[in-house]
């Protein structure tokens, strides 16, 4: 029991991160939105605890800040696109399955990797192999050998920013960042 409740404290700023959530979901910041996101957060973490990940994490402010502002740029320009593709007189778009060898080993940058992969407009994650670090995605538009250098540079881009936001530097050596 007393092992279990100094999990869940230190485990608050996913318990905080998940609370958020919950009000961006609900769309409402109030006070009941705010204690059932926090009781829903509370029984989640209490039933599947967070594997230890303080050995991986650590934040650097300004490369965070400038991953943040990348992502949400990649966002909004791959959204234009896509909606371009569904709206412009032609042929539908060429779409490929790539195969990205990603630098890190760590399951965690392995799956945050796949997550902004997939929220990015136009591309969708359809295998992540933890023991080779490869993902496949299916990607919206590369058709020749050079669009899909640059989708697989896009990928890996997307995860050295990750890497030299959030990754301890063990971790930035192992991935040759460093």
């Amino acid at each position: 029991m007393s092992r279990r409740l100094d999990e869940l404290r230190r485990s608050w700023l996913w318990i905080l991160a998940a609370v958020l959530l919950w009000c961006l979901l609900w769309g409402a910041v109030d006070l009941r939105t705010l204690l059932g996101g926090a009781l829903a957060a509370i029984f989640v973490f209490w039933l599947f605890p967070m594997p230890p990940m303080g050995h991986e994490l650590t934040v650097r402010p300004l490369s965070a800040v400038h991953f943040l502002v990348r992502f949400l740029v990649d966002l909004c320009v791959s959204a234009v696109q896509v909606g371009w593709y569904a709206i412009r007189p032609a042929p539908t778009p060429p779409g490929s399955v790539i195969a990205v060898q990603l630098a890190s080993r760590s399951d965690f940058f392995l799956t945050m990797t796949g997550i902004l992969c997939t929220l990015v407009p136009g591309s969708v994650v359809v295998e992540a192999q933890r023991a080779t670090g490869m993902l496949f995605l299916h990607t919206i538009g590369p058709g020749t050998a050079e669009e899909v250098e640059a989708a697989r540079a896009d990928v890996l881009a997307q995860e050295e920013r990750l890497l030299r936001a959030f990754a301890r530097r063990e971790l930035l050596e192992e991935a040759g960042l460093r």
